[in-house]
């Protein structure tokens, strides 16, 4: 959809580059922090997740954005204005929430008209906003329906359109495909970055789900204990996590506390605390600054396994398969080292899996693990 379209609907602007800010932003409920001075800067267009586990202040984050909570401390700004004390209502934004929060009374049609007819917009404009916004989510031939008789996903779709009717600049999803199955939230992914990207408008959302942040945003904060731990692109986040708990969310990996031994010109050594050795990629910003203790990090599909003992890996150990998952497309193994540790690999299903208890050699290259400051 071209910018134009998108600017007569209402639902895209180019008057400013920042859609959302927040600034030194903190929540406190009865003396328990949820929120703990966050800076997060959001850029028009941009579909923005904000990840983490429940409890790490995420809902409250947004809530904090749609006007439900107001900050103890901090600022919260939208396209440049500061919304201290604006009601929900008068903000331009629009939640749509995992539960839908639909009118079971109300058809298709009258759940989306009924903030239009709040605002007091004539019949014509109603008639108007609400069949393009139908038709966006592709839900025009169903206006005469109530919620009850619609599935899960045209639920959500009307619940979308009911957010899009009003030309927020701004569109919050609250776990937005937490209560569909999983067959249905991958369909309703791909719908919703469809949809994002012929709109133009801003999305940020809350989630829990690593691989549906992963795979439908342009960014994403990931936040623990009420802070920010990182904000990247998709890529940045799981290929380059910068905290051990950010790289142990975002995904699987193994995870190695140890001490640093020795450095070369672009690795450094690392001795775990079962005497394993491991050689690291050195990571530019250090900057010749190196840390003591380090948390090694390394993904299962980064390791390889097999039977032979030959190998010129600069990481290469002995073990024992424990486990073996399969899992169609993949195989999912434990293996035990010499040492005790143990560490998961996911390798392509391509042959026959390796048979359970067998001796083993895994092996990876200093490139394709981190070492992680705590």
């Amino acid at each position: 959809m071209s910018q134009t379209v998108l600017q007569d609907r209402g639902f895209a602007e180019t008057n400013t580059r920042l859609d959302v800010e927040l600034r030194k932003v903190f929540k406190v409920f009865n003396g328990d922090t949820a929120v703990r001075g966050i800076d997060l800067d959001i850029h028009q267009g941009e579909f923005f997740s904000i990840l983490g586990p429940s409890g790490c202040g995420k809902t409250t984050t947004l809530r904090l954005i749609a006007g439900f909570e107001e900050p103890t401390g901090g600022e919260v700004l939208i396209r440049g204005k500061s919304m201290m004390h604006v009601p929900p209502y008068r903000r331009p934004v629009n939640t749509v929430f995992q539960s839908y929060a639909l009118f079971n009374h109300l058809t298709v049609w009258e759940n989306v008209a009924f903030g239009l007819r709040l605002k007091k917009c004539s019949k014509a404009e109603v008639q108007e906003r609400v069949a393009n916004a139908l038709q966006l989510v592709k839900m025009d031939a169903f206006v005469r329906r109530y919620p009850a008789q619609l599935s899960g996903g045209q639920q959500q779709r009307v619940a979308l359109a009911r957010a899009l009717v009003n030309r927020p600049a701004v569109v919050l999803l609250d776990e937005p495909l937490g209560a569909l199955d999983l067959k249905l939230r991958k369909e309703m992914q791909v719908e919703l970055s469809n949809l994002h990207q012929e709109l133009g408008v801003t999305f940020v959302m809350v989630t829990h789900d690593q691989e549906e942040a992963l795979s439908l945003s342009d960014r994403i904060a990931v936040m623990n204990m009420g802070k920010i731990e990182q904000i990247g692109t998709p890529s940045e986040i799981y290929e380059s996590p910068k905290t051990p708990f950010v790289a142990d969310f975002i995904g699987d990996t193994n995870l190695f506390q140890g001490r640093v031994e020795a450095t070369q010109t672009s690795a450094l050594q690392v001795v775990t605390q079962n005497g394993l050795k491991m050689w690291v990629k050195l990571q530019d910003t250090w900057n010749g600054s190196l840390p003591s203790e380090v948390v090694i990090s390394v993904r299962p599909e980064k390791i390889q396994v097999g039977t032979t003992s030959t190998t010129d890996a600069i990481n290469a150990y002995e073990g024992t398969l424990k486990h073996v998952m399969y899992l169609g497309t993949h195989v999912h193994y434990v293996v035990e080292l010499l040492t005790g540790d143990r560490l998961t690999v996911l390798q392509p299903n391509r042959s026959e899996a390796l048979p359970l208890h067998a001796p083993v050699q895994v092996y990876w290259a200093a490139n394709d693990c981190l070492a992680l400051t705590t």
